[in-house]
């Protein structure tokens, strides 16, 4: 099982390279509304507080530290995970978050920041889970089935590293969220799902032993935000985030995250 100093050491993979930017390097945005879209189902970088019932995670306390460098003022929107793309490709809305892996067909649609976060893929099950420990184990396991949204990273892992690379595979059963893949994994309608280690940790955290995470990871992900094609946004928050690299704001976000913070308490 992964453990959050292994999602630490992802995360600080990220940091080994040059982030010089300083305070004098990032603009200033006079004041610009900036409007975020999100879905806010995807702990602990974005999602709803089950005690305050307010949206809080890694990526609501990063944009608020580049609002702040770049003198910004942000309105944040909701969608869901399949029209996300599409809508920030319209011009629905400026930017969108939602831990957005960086994949070369989806800069066909949109732009994307530099990487703020690097996560690797791994194999969450419930906690009493034994009839399979790997995606070798899992894939001789017909019995087996995996839950993903459809055109996500998951979805992908799982058809062609863990199964047989048939998209249409029946032992794939699609959910609508990441959230109700995860449900149904807790209620038995599917014995596997595929999460980077933020998001796994995560659930596995809240989960007081009901999920946890097994195997080696799959592969590595960066994520960044996204704009429409084009947009004057995209290089002061890439200045902003080499900023946070550089002054330690996301070693202590992922402090804060993936060490301290204990879900549903």
């Amino acid at each position: 099982m992964i453990s959050r100093r292994t999602v630490l050491g992802a995360c600080a993979a990220m940091m080994i390279a040059p982030a010089v930017a300083m305070a004098a390097d990032v603009p200033d945005l006079g004041g610009r509304t900036v409007v975020f879209v999100t879905e806010n189902a995807y702990p602990p970088l974005q999602f709803i507080d089950p005690n305050t019932g307010d949206q809080i995670g890694w990526e609501y306390d990063a944009v608020t530290a580049i609002a702040e460098r770049l003198n910004m003022t942000v309105e944040y929107q909701n969608i869901s995970w399949d029209a996300m793309i599409q809508a920030v490709s319209d011009g629905q809305y400026d930017v969108g978050m939602t831990g957005i892996t960086i994949k070369e067909e989806r800069k066909e649609k949109v732009d994307f920041s530099d990487a703020y976060m690097r996560s690797e893929m791994f194999m969450l099950v419930r906690g009493d889970e034994d009839r399979f420990s790997d995606a070798a184990s899992f894939a001789a396991f017909e019995d087996g089935l995996v839950g993903a949204q459809a055109g996500t990273t998951p979805f992908y892992v799982a058809v062609y590293d863990v199964l047989d690379g048939n998209e249409a595979n029946p032992r794939i059963k699609l959910f609508e969220t990441f959230g109700a893949s995860v449900q149904a994994l807790t209620t038995g309608d599917v014995d596997l799902v595929l999460t980077d280690g933020t998001a796994g940790q995560g659930y596995v955290s809240a989960s007081d032993g009901a999920l946890k995470l097994v195997g080696d990871p799959l592969g590595t992900e960066d994520f960044g935000f996204i704009f429409p094609k084009g947009s004057d946004l995209v290089e002061p928050i890439n200045a902003a985030i080499a900023a946070l690299k550089a002054d330690g704001t996301i070693d202590a976000l992922n402090k804060k995250w993936f060490l301290d913070y204990k879900f549903g308490q």
